[in-house]
């Protein structure tokens, strides 16, 4: 059955249930679809969100779904959308929906080093973000691997006074700087990571000799997950360091398309449950605005 919705929200993670919650008190007819691949289920719990610190993501969007439940011009569809003509999106189902606006909270694919031993640790004793988890690796030996990392090396010295960057490419004045906050200096090439399960023991190097390491603070690259932005005919913004795809913003949240929005990871912004929050509620409360006419 073809249906029509004031809003078409797709990603169900923190970005996009936090706009349907605005959306849904302002009594707009909005549909919500996931396909469950938000990043953050592969780490321990949420780190530095108030409220919610160090609570499995699983559990928060499920609160997250049972709290959008109480208002029922929102209803959340477990189907991936596999096709779009304009702003009617064709799902798994077959059904046809069509929004007035839609926002776009589909998310980023988190690209890390392609090292044997990271993906089975990945978001727990290797990640990308000191602030997120660095906590749960505090006073262990640590290390960075990334040849641009002098500053993530020196922010690691928050949480831990042995720390180690892995690089090839260091300046003789970082040298100095690192030496200064008691950071070392490895240049040897990293071959493999070593350890219990989704622990890390140490960093295997390609001579075979190794480097205790509890926890491994990696660079990683963000890809839009979904080509859905790209078929609407969304614009890239400029690549940064961290965001290879991230979706241009002009005005609040909104793209260069009229009527489509975009909120959480997907613009580029800097990672966090918290950022992602307050980026679905911002877009809601922007869509809102031009459904009323208000904007």
């Amino acid at each position: 059955m073809d249906e029509n919705w004031d809003c078409i929200v797709v990603g169900a993670g923190a970005a996009g249930l936090s706009a349907a919650l605005v959306l849904g008190r302002a009594r707009r007819r909005t549909l919500v679809l996931d396909t469950g691949q938000q990043s953050n289920r592969a780490a321990h719990g949420i780190g530095g969100m108030l409220g919610q610190d160090g609570r499995p993501a699983d559990a928060f969007y499920a609160d997250g779904r049972r709290e959008l439940a109480a208002y029922p011009a929102v209803e959340v569809r477990d189907l991936e959308v596999v096709g779009a003509d304009g702003f009617t999106l064709t799902l798994a189902d077959g059904t046809r929906q069509t929004g007035t606006t839609i926002l776009l909270a589909t998310g980023m694919s988190y690209r890390y080093p392609d090292l044997p031993g990271a993906a089975e640790r990945w978001g727990r004793s290797v990640f990308h973000c000191p602030f997120c988890h660095g906590w749960e690796v505090r006073d262990r030996p640590l290390c960075v691997l990334d040849d641009s990392g002098i500053h993530r090396a020196l922010l690691l010295t928050a949480w831990s006074d042995d720390v180690t960057l892995l690089s090839t490419t260091v300046s003789d004045e970082d040298r100095a700087r690192l030496d200064a906050a008691g950071v070392t200096i490895d240049d040897r090439p990293v071959a493999s990571l070593r350890g219990p399960g989704d622990e890390l023991e140490a960093v295997v190097f390609a001579d075979g000799s190794e480097r205790e390491c509890g926890g491994l603070l990696v660079a990683v690259s963000l890809h839009q997950r979904s080509a859905l932005a790209e078929q609407l005919g969304a614009t890239y913004a400029e690549p940064s360091p961290l965001t290879a795809e991230g979706l241009a913003v002009g005005g609040p949240n909104a793209t260069n398309v009229p009527g489509l929005f975009v909120a959480g990871d997907a613009t580029g912004q800097m990672p966090s449950v918290a950022n992602v929050i307050a980026s679905g509620a911002m877009a809601a409360s922007a869509i809102v605005g031009r459904l009323t006419g208000a904007m």
